[in-house]
């Protein structure tokens, strides 16, 4: 029997996996090691755990005395995972899913707060904020895909997040925390990394920083990082004959092994200046550019990590982020602000050959497009994309010192996103009559822009009513103002829509003209109240009621209303304790959350993206983490989440056309309606239980630092969708289990070290899609497979 086959025979009988990790204890993965020096107070001789540093609530405190469920990696930890990018961390973070296409086509979620759909351009804001540092890098689309280098710790804060971080923190925050400059003296270091792919290509990593003070109060800090992945998809030969024409295309100009190959490469450079006794300013540049080739999905109808494609699929994803942060005193008060401009460009192409095969096949689709003499062409279809992604955010947040029994936090925000959205649906050679004006050879164009704007005041008060018990209590007031303006649809040749509904001359450059021209402002509140009671120094618990919200917007499809806010209550009784001298720490939460009218985002007619208001959720959940340094040199480390999300009410895909709330009172017969999801229909995207559970020894081995080091991660099953019918044609998502090892040594200044990430060589499912609308395009269903067994090398050294 082989390892895969194990796993799902262990995950069929019962949730064997969930008893054997709950029984590890379910330890967390933050950034603690074995220390050799005992704590004040402890037994000499004795081991204990390092503090861990945050700052969740825009403080630096101790993770044990913050009142929020927040896991963090530091900089040890996430070197020793050897996390590189988003997908390398989130694992070891269990209240976090996510859904991934390729890289830097990612949506993460926390806590089971996810509608899945296959809306695919444009849609709802995230419902998760992701920040570097103290700015916003969430563009609308999603977070950037920064690679994981220099960074001092990654912190993930579960529940609503919505007083001090605002809309796109609605279920969570994920904080990457970049190391500063320093003028304590000069430091650097660099990483070389090489890599195999099992059924796949090699890779490599270079990396490198280096701090420089440049007198007694400034200092510059410079980082580098060029990554090739090799791939592992295979396109293979593959032909199709469209039955309307009896047209006959194949692919083999596009055949190749391993092609889904990434080359990513960037760099950071920022300064601190040291501006008198209380201010310092740390401006702050940083860019990327990731170019991706091919597919990250596999149909398995052709068999593992196989595709047949006919177009190229290339995406090129570059960004560079301008940022300040001034932080200083007036009088006793702490000031920060932190602005920041960031500016990314997307550029893809994507095959799309499936929707123009299946619809041939089911309408007669292929008869419409001709040349201008009215002989049938090729009808197969690709896309040409760009997107181009503009956030500008500006805060200014002021704070009384902490040591005060009554404390303030309060600021100002704002924030202006805008989308430029270029989507071009091409078939090579038909008549200039059916082309999009300005186009030829464009069925269907995307020409328009998208400005979302936000504003807050926000504030958190707490007060110490004993030595023991504290109370907390927190408002944001928020604005938002979101528009979308330009034109989408056919040319005046074809359909009804398109150039045929144009009511104004071209606005956006290069639309034939405007048929889409909305705007929607909304405002309101978000409350959060905590109280917290401290048992002794190590132990404290805590009950939350916290709010998070995400703004409403406007449809893509200009006929349809504009989709409403939704907003998210958590209920939640938490705890942070530490045992045995600090030797020994245990975390955690339990929570109940109700999620109302939530946005729900579906490929709707033509492949356009609709946007609707679902009826409501809840989720019931508890989370716990563990860390354990059992003697000198070796630790345990580990987490679990236990997650019940489930539909409250029917959903049959109906809304108000007034209003755009939901209509609840739905048809008996729903077999008719596609979108159906009955009562209690369980959340998509999250599996009911996801922990890791990690061990790591460090010995002297003859005169060297040596470590060897074990993990294990793994999931129950998961949906892919929402909407029963998606389902039958998705199917489900099984459960997994992973296991990573490594190990290695070191003296002085340098390390070397070699790894196994995905032992088992698992081919789980992170995403399921089909290329169009399921009901035409179920044939061709793809799986995102988890990335095969992984074998490197890494040699590193600091100065």
């Amino acid at each position: 029997m082989t390892s895969t086959t194990r796993t799902k025979t262990a995950l069929s009988k019962g949730g064997l996996l969930t008893t054997a990790l709950l029984a590890s204890s379910m330890l967390t993965a933050v950034a603690v090691h074995a220390q050799t020096q005992a704590p004040q107070g402890a037994p000499q001789g004795a081991v204990a755990l390092d503090e861990v540093v945050v700052t969740a609530q825009k403080r630096s405190e101790n993770l044990q005395d913050v009142p929020v469920s927040i896991q963090a990696l530091g900089e040890a930890k996430l070197e020793q995972l050897h996390v590189a990018s988003f997908t390398d961390y989130v694992k070891y973070l269990p209240s976090v899913s996510f859904q991934t296409t390729s890289p830097g086509f990612s949506n993460v979620y926390f806590r089971g707060v996810a509608s899945g759909g296959d809306g695919n351009h444009s849609g709802s804001l995230p419902s998760v904020g992701v920040y570097l540092d103290e700015q916003p890098v969430t563009t609308i689309q999603g977070a950037l895909d920064i690679h994981i280098y220099d960074i001092a710790r990654v912190e993930a804060l579960s529940g609503p997040q919505g007083t001090l971080y605002g809309a796109s923190s609605q279920a969570g925050t994920l904080r990457i925390i970049t190391n500063k400059p320093s003028t304590a003296g000069f430091k650097a270091g660099y990483d070389l990394e090489a890599n195999t792919i099992a059924h796949g290509d090699q890779g490599y990593v270079a990396e490198g920083f280096v701090n420089q003070p440049i007198s007694d109060k400034v200092a510059v800090r410079l980082v580098g990082w060029a990554e090739h992945q090799g791939g592992y998809i295979d396109n293979v030969a593959g032909s199709r004959t469209y039955p309307t024409s009896g047209i006959t295309v194949n692919n083999a100009s596009r055949v190749k092994k391993d092609y889904n190959d990434v080359d990513l490469y960037g760099g950071r450079a920022a300064v601190k200046i040291e501006a008198g006794d209380n201010w310092v300013i740390t401006p702050q540049v940083m860019g990327q550019v990731e170019k991706v080739g091919g597919l990250f999905a596999e149909d398995r109808s052709l068999g593992a990590l196989k595709v047949a494609h006919y177009y190229p699929e290339t995406s090129k994803d570059k960004w560079w982020q301008a940022a300040m942060t001034v932080e200083g005193k007036v009088s006793n008060l702490d000031v920060v602000y932190a602005g920041s401009y960031l500016d990314r460009d997307v550029d893809t192409r994507q095959d799309y050959t499936d929707y123009s095969f299946f619809y041939d096949t089911l309408a007669g689709y292929g008869a419409y497009w001709t040349d201008d003499a009215g002989n049938p062409v090729d009808p197969s279809q690709y896309i040409m994309g760009h997107d181009a992604y503009m956030k500008l955010s500006h805060e200014l947040r002021v704070s009384t010192p902490q040591e005060y029994r009554f404390r303030v936090v309060g600021g100002l925000f704002y924030q202006r996103q805008t989308h430029g959205i270029h989507q071009n649906y091409r078939i090579d050679d038909i008549g200039d009559s059916i082309s999009v004006p300005g186009h030829p050879g464009t069925i269907w164009l995307t020409e328009q822009k998208r400005v979302d704007r936000d504003s807050a005041a926000f504030g958190e008060v707490a007060f110490d009513i004993t030595d023991k018990l504290t109370l907390t209590g927190g408002i944001r007031f928020f604005k938002s103002d979101n528009s979308l303006k330009g034109f989408y649809g056919y040319g005046a040749g074809y359909g009804s829509t398109g150039e045929k509904a144009c009511f104004a001359g071209p606005e956006i450059e290069g639309a034939p003209c405007t048929n889409l021209d909305k705007r929607v402002k909304e405002n309101g509140n978000s409350k959060k109240v905590n109280l917290t009671y401290k048992i002794d120094p190590d132990k404290l618990v805590y009950v939350t009621y916290s709010e998070g919200f995400r703004p409403g917007g406007i449809n893509r499809r200009g006929t349809l209303p504009p989709y409403q806010s939704d907003f998210l209550k958590n209920y939640e009784f938490g705890w942070k304790t530490s045992w045995a001298d600090n030797r020994f720490r245990w975390n955690g939460a339990v929570f109940h959350q109700t999620w109302d009218d939530f946005q729900f985002s579906i490929v709707g007619a033509n492949g356009l993206t609709e946007i609707k208001n679902a009826v409501s959720a809840e989720i019931d959940g508890a989370e716990t983490d563990f860390s354990f340094a059992i003697k000198h040199g070796l630790t345990l480390n580990g987490a679990a989440t236990y997650i019940d999300a489930k539909l409250k009410g029917t959903y049959c895909g109906k809304v108000d056309p007034t209003t755009g709330k939901p209509i609840t009172n739905c048809p008996v017969d729903l077999d008719n309606y596609p979108e159906r999801a009955p009562d209690g229909q369980r959340l998509p995207v999250t599996p009911k239980f996801k922990a890791n559970l990690n061990a790591r020894y460090e010995f002297d081995l003859a005169g060297y630092d040596a470590f060897v080091q074990g993990g294990i991660v793994g999931q129950t099953d998961a949906w892919a969708d929402l909407r029963t019918f998606a389902r039958e044609v998705l199917g489900k998502q099984a459960g997994y289990i992973t296991t990573d090892l490594s190990a290695g040594l070191g003296r002085d200044s340098w390390t070397f070290s070699a790894y196994v990430v995905n032992l088992n060589d698992s081919r789980a499912s992170q995403t399921r899609t089909t290329e169009c609308v399921e009901a035409v395009c179920g044939a061709e269903v793809y799986s995102v497979p988890l990335r095969p067994r992984t074998i490197g090398v890494k040699f590193g050294q600091k100065f």
